[in-house]
């Protein structure tokens, strides 16, 4: 057994060396070669057994001199003609893969969308294809070889040479838009088409780039597209601008001559250069003077919205006493609420602490809102204002039973010169300032505001911003970057319940539906 198996392991060697130098002759890849030595290393193999068994097998019928002649003649024959089928056929199927390979990038070539390109690693055009290709090459110039980066703008030839350059470094795929020039004679005039570039890298087994293919799409009318929106952009930022500017200059304009009327008006009413002849006389007067003193708050209004919109409304930080603030507002504003017949009541959380914010900003803010609430508050109606600080979160809340807002109305609040109008919001005053200076001033502490309301109910406003000043952004004044103006509004679907039981004293609370 050791004398056979030496044998067989001796007549496999010869088998390599030869069939080795046999495939080398007749060419094919070294994965072809090696393939086809594997079937012929298992034909040997079966071959070097069939020697030991086909003599002895001849040897039953016949002399042992003829049939050991007769029974290796018998296996190197079949050896041989497996040999050959076997490597045949391999290639064979070598070929009908390539063929059906071909076919694929053929119908590739000719089906996909644009323009495809065939480069090699240093960007030579080798290929052309694509569904679209009789469109590009219509008013292209010939982009075999160097044709057609010679075609890309010069500004934009780098950023095509440094995709390539990166899909040699390793990258897979790469994105460029590129503009290419057109002939003069060109149907629509136009003297560049801009072009998206997909490239795509091809490697072979040791992962050489060995082309790239691109495929060209035509976005002009998207450039275009955008270049008409940025223009209209640039448009509505500059009337934005002038409207700013406007509003600052006539604001400026009328606090002048209102400071006199008002200034007159109380020497008037104070009677300091003589009486009045009768009480019509006192109550045009104190006409004149409310008016003046209305159309004031109005200008300011308009004044700190102009900062606003420019980024130019610098806040003043400092520490205060929020229920101070809170019990001042109650003050200036329930003198009207009591004139309506509306109770307003202030609910302060107990032991609360100083805050640090605009203090003048805070009091604006929570004289708008009381008086918006007064004002769309019918008689024998609640307004409530509360005010509570939760994990360094400082909340002003004013709550009322008015007329309520519509759920598809919540959006258009804030906005400048908005008021929601209905069959009982039309007979009520206002410019429609209040809310939106409010949003604004809320927006420079980096603070959250948010309403909810029930048509016929009543409306709650939320305002939540950092008990200790943290959320006022760093603002560069220098850079003059304008603020969003107003801030949207952040959705509120259903009544939130902002109050716990056991935080604030027992007054009775607004009621809100």
């Amino acid at each position: 057994m050791l004398v056979l198996s030496d044998i067989v392991d001796r007549a496999t060697a010869l088998v390599d060396r030869a069939a080795d130098r046999w495939l080398s002759r007749t060419g094919g890849s070294a994965a072809v070669r090696q393939r086809e030595l594997t079937i012929l290393r298992r034909l040997a193999l079966l071959s070097s057994a069939a020697l030991v068994v086909a003599p002895a097998a001849l040897s039953i019928v016949t002399s042992p001199a003829v049939a050991l002649p007769a029974g290796v003649a018998a296996v190197v024959g079949g050896f041989l003609f497996s040999a050959v089928g076997s490597i045949a056929l391999s290639r064979q199927s070598i070929v009908t893969s390539g063929v059906a390979t071909q076919s694929a990038e053929e119908f590739f070539m000719e089906a996909s969308a644009g323009l495809i390109l065939f480069l090699d690693p240093q960007g030579s055009v080798v290929n052309v294809g694509g569904r679209d290709k009789r469109d590009y090459l219509a008013w292209m110039r010939a982009p075999d070889g160097r044709g057609f980066i010679e075609q890309i703008h010069v500004s934009d030839r780098i950023l095509f040479l440094q995709a390539l350059d990166r899909l040699r470094q390793g990258e897979e795929q790469a994105a460029v838009d590129l503009r290419l020039e057109r002939p003069s004679v060109s149907v629509d005039n136009r003297q560049f088409s801009h072009l998206r570039t997909d490239l795509t890298a091809r490697r072979d087994s040791d992962g050489a780039l060995i082309s790239v293919v691109a495929q060209l799409r035509d976005v002009s009318a998207e450039h275009q597209l955008r270049v008409e929106a940025e223009a209209h952009a640039a448009d509505a930022r500059s009337a934005n601008d002038a409207k700013s500017r406007f509003l600052a200059a006539v604001s400026h304009e009328l606090r002048t001559p209102l400071n006199a009327i008002l200034g007159f008006s109380d020497i008037l009413i104070g009677e300091y250069f003589g009486k009045l002849a009768n009480e019509r006389q006192r109550e045009y007067v104190g006409l004149v003077r409310d008016s003046g003193a209305h159309l004031l708050s109005v200008v300011n209004t308009m004044l700190d919205m102009s900062k606003i919109e420019a980024g130019r409304y610098e806040l003043v930080l400092e520490p205060f006493d929020i229920a101070t603030v809170v019990r001042s507002c109650e003050a200036m504003l329930g003198l009207q609420a009591k004139t309506k017949g509306v109770s307003l009541t202030s609910r302060i959380q107990r032991g609360l602490d100083e805050v640090v914010a605009d203090q003048r900003a805070i009091q604006q803010i929570l004289i708008n809102l009381v008086g918006n609430a007064v004002k769309f508050t019918e008689a024998g109606g609640a307004i409530s204002l509360d005010a509570s600080v939760r994990d360094g979160i400082l909340t002003l809340c004013v709550s009322d039973t008015g007329i309520g807002i519509p759920a598809d109305k919540l959006q258009l609040l804030g906005q400048p010169f908005v008021q929601i109008q209905n069959d009982y919001t039309r007979r009520f005053e206002g410019t429609g300032l209040g809310l939106s200076l409010v949003k604004g001033l809320v927006a420079l502490h980096g603070g959250d505001f948010a309403i909810a309301s029930t048509p016929g109910s009543g409306t709650i406003i939320t305002i939540s911003i950092a008990a200790d000043g943290s959320g006022v952004p760093v603002v560069d004044l220098s850079a003059n970057h304008p603020v969003e103006f107003p801030p949207r509004l952040k959705a509120s679907t259903g009544m939130t319940d902002i109050l716990e039981e056991g935080l604030f004293d027992g007054r009775e609370q607004a009621k809100i539906a």
